[in-house]
């Protein structure tokens, strides 16, 4: 009886807290196309400094990183830096070919093709055509990249 007593007096009160827990705001920080196309500006133009501080500061604490000229997975701000430290010696420069981008609260991403140019110490260019998504995330007051996956083209031949 007691029980029974408990379970009756607790259901309203269950209740309420649920339609509480319902009518709350969710703290949503909404994205736009053109901020995603700035956070991408913004890591293009990190690359042209060389600086990979620069570059590694753009990612969330707990980024993934899986980059086109590495087998190794960078998943700490020390290993993300690392990677750059070598690949800015090749004067990279990218430009989007396609694009895809998808927006929800506190995260967005960004995949599609495009065109890595790389410099040797001789100045001469080579393009490097890539897939890559990118998935932003709010993190203390500002978008950073969460994820970055680039992977060369596996087909020559674009119209296959």
């Amino acid at each position: 009886m007691r029980l029974t007593t408990l379970a009756v007096a607790l259901i309203p009160a269950l209740s309420i807290a649920g339609s509480a827990v319902a009518r709350s705001p969710v703290n949503c920080q909404a994205s736009s196309t053109a901020e995603i196309e700035r956070q991408f500006s913004a890591f293009n133009a990190a690359w042209a400094t060389k600086d990979p501080d620069k570059v590694a500061r753009l990612f969330t604490r707990d980024a993934v990183l899986l980059p086109t000229v590495s087998n190794k997975t960078r998943t700490s701000p020390e290993s993300v830096r690392d990677y750059f430290v070598s690949f800015l010696k090749k004067n990279p420069s990218a430009r989007i070919d396609t694009s895809t981008i998808k927006l929800d609260c506190k995260t967005a991403s960004r995949v599609g093709e495009w065109t890595v140019t790389l410099k040797d110490d001789s100045g001469a260019s080579q393009d490097v055509k890539a897939r890559y998504s990118f998935i932003y995330r709010f993190d203390r007051g500002s978008w950073k990249i969460d994820h970055l996956h680039s992977s060369m083209m596996p087909e020559k031949n674009e119209t296959k």
